[in-house]
């Protein structure tokens, strides 16, 4: 499912959090915006698959196994803008998104 949301700029936002589940994600844009995932809470988090996007080519974050514990898929704007981005819930083998967005 293709989803937007209006995010602010220069602070790292979730738009989707797992519990005891997984779930695949593909962003293109906006330009110059940072993706990860972080698991975990507090002093014991870390985070993975940190990603720039350039606006042209797609990136994609996977949620699995860790997701245990507790983690989010997360945005980092440099100003304020709108995130468009195609998710997946479940754990399913999907390597490009379902629509060109």
């Amino acid at each position: 499912m293709v989803i937007t949301k209006e995010l602010p700029g220069g602070i790292t936002q979730t738009v989707e959090s797992f519990w005891n589940a997984t779930g695949t994600a593909f962003f293109r844009g906006p330009a110059g915006a940072t993706i990860n995932v972080k698991y975990g809470k507090g002093w014991l988090s870390v985070n993975r698959q940190k990603q720039t996007l350039d606006g042209k080519s797609v990136k994609k974050l996977v949620v699995g196994a860790g997701s245990l514990a507790y983690a989010r898929m997360r945005v980092k704007l440099n100003v304020a803008s709108e995130v468009t981005y195609d998710f997946h819930p479940g754990d399913v083998a999907v390597s490009t998104p379902d629509i060109e967005f």
